[in-house]
């Protein structure tokens, strides 16, 4: 965004400058711009690290995880490694944020307790969300030691999966408390500095942690179930769409949606995973996500009509896939994600937030007779979300605009109501959040979701398949080379305590292990 990407420079230039001597020469007076600032700020520095965890690649960038989780497949050219589970070595690029982290920290030391206390609730929250990830994605990884880069140490030791865990939800609760006795601060782009909403992130946040912990509620240095239940009763949850934590685009340099004027999205097409369940329960929400098929429209079929839209095998041979995108017989993206604005981009978000709660329900983390009540809050904020970032116009519903009075009916169908037997009720639950997070919540959650319970269901194609073992999905990614060549003594003792010395994708990290 080009306001934001110019606080950014000059925060880079302030960085440089803070480790170069002082100079009165006259080619250092002529070449000073006398409008810039010569000194970093902890604002601009905030401004970096929170961009940092939010802001996506344009292009097929932007649209990756939605391969990996297959709600979406693509047309061009061979086969795409996400699609077809063919995962890589990690990057290491987040622990960067940290350093970041320590200068906002050391600039705000002249500033009220009150306001360090929420810079520092931001760094501990980032830490805790960026290792996280990257720990579900390899397993053990530097966390206690993370930070060791500033002090000379460029091989940093490797904690267990599980000391992760626990040290991601003690700095989470720490947050919170820093939010909850901090001020308004400076530099955050996205929910305006308020220590009140960044407190009920860190909140949702900690409730998404401990709900893929669910394999480890008999551990007893965790208390999986007891945080949970404290969370869920701390009167600090988002109550609305209007506490998510989301980046909002607009018609503005520098600010567009990453699909606008994007040539790629001529071969995006939506996936049955998408378009089957949404025509099975009449809902409206494939209209909004997807543009009727050539095919349907060439032969008098209405864009208002189910049998418009047509899902693509996501795991179906490439040529074949390719073949039907040829002949038209696929969906492609809704003409509104083409916009300059597109919709905002959610990460942590109060429709997540209540699916999370009907899952824990279910599994009698908290009251169990809460759980519709959750799961319906959870599809009513996706389709709220959907209208509220929607213009009202025929091409971006296609004649089915979802209203009020529409998503009360939704609610009350038979053939999405909870009934009482677990299996059923979760797969229901997780296809909900599934079906709510279509080119949303870019951090493969849906995938971890599928790894940790078998739903959603995904398609698996040992035909097409490019995982190491083509009869089943990957489950982890390898760890970076540079880590294998820089750091390899931790590392390697590190995959030998976990895998038995072999780094490969069908290897069972701790927190899938019952």
């Amino acid at each position: 965004m080009k306001i934001k990407h110019i606080i950014l420079a000059t925060a880079t230039m302030g960085l440089i400058g803070l480790g170069a001597s002082s100079c009165t020469s006259k080619f250092d007076e002529y070449n000073t711009n006398q409008n810039a600032t010569t000194k970093v700020t902890p604002a601009m520095l905030a401004t970096r690290i929170i961009l940092d965890i939010m802001e996506l690649g344009r292009s097929k960038y932007f649209v990756y995880d939605n391969m990996l989780n297959k709600q979406i497949a693509w047309a061009e050219g061979g086969a795409e490694s996400d699609q077809y589970n063919k995962l890589g070595r990690v990057s290491y690029s987040v622990y960067t944020n940290f350093t970041n982290c320590q200068k906002m920290l050391l600039e705000a030391e002249s500033s009220s307790k009150e306001v360090q206390n929420s810079y520092k609730g931001l760094a501990k929250f980032v830490k805790a969300y960026q290792l996280f990830y990257l720990s579900m994605q390899v397993g053990d990884i530097p966390y206690s030691d993370s930070n060791g880069a500033e002090e000379g140490n460029i091989k940093p030791a490797y904690d267990t999966q599980k000391e992760v865990m626990m040290q991601i939800l003690e700095d989470l609760e720490e947050a919170q408390a820093l939010f909850a006795s901090g001020d308004n601060f400076s530099g955050d782009p996205i929910l305006g500095g308020s220590p009140e909403k960044w407190r009920k992130i860190a909140v949702a946040f900690e409730m998404k942690v401990l709900i893929n912990l669910s394999k480890k509620t008999g551990d007893a240095d965790l208390k999986v179930k007891e945080r949970f239940s404290k969370l869920a009763n701390s009167g600090y949850l988002m109550s609305s769409n209007k506490d998510n934590l989301q980046l909002v685009y607009s018609n503005t340099s520098g600010q567009l949606y990453p699909l606008y004027q994007n040539d790629h999205m001529q071969y995006l097409m939506v996936s049955t995973t998408i378009v089957d369940p949404l025509k099975r329960f009449n809902d409206y929400r494939l209209f909004y996500y997807a543009s009727p098929t050539d095919y349907a429209e060439s032969n008098g079929i209405a864009a208002s009509e189910w049998d418009a839209y047509m899902g693509i095998d996501p795991s179906a041979l490439q040529s074949d896939n390719n073949t039907l995108h040829g002949e038209g017989k696929d969906c492609g993206i809704n003409e509104r994600y083409l916009q300059p604005e597109g919709e905002p981009l959610v990460h942590i978000g109060y429709m997540e937030q209540n699916f999370i709660l009907a899952e824990a329900a279910l599994r009698g983390w908290i009251d169990s007779g809460k759980a519709s009540e959750y799961y319906k809050k959870g599809i009513r904020a996706s389709m709220e979300f959907i209208v509220d970032a929607t213009p009202d116009k025929e091409n971006f519903h296609h004649g089915r605009p979802i209203t009020a009075e529409y998503i009360s009916e939704y609610l009350n169908q038979d053939v999405i109501q909870l009934n009482g037997d677990f299996n059923h009720d979760l797969e229901l639950v997780l296809l909900q959040k599934y079906l709510g997070s279509y080119l949303q919540h870019p951090d493969n959650d849906c995938f971890y979701d599928n790894r940790r319970t078998g739903y959603p269901v995904l398609p698996l194609n040992p035909e097409s398949n490019l995982n190491t073992d083509a009869s089943k999905f990957p489950v982890r990614w390898m760890y970076p080379q540079s880590e294998l060549d820089y750091n390899k003594e931790n590392v390697q003792a590190a995959i030998d305590r976990q895998y038995s010395g072999n780094d490969d994708f069908n290897q069972i990290m701790w927190i899938l292990k019952d």
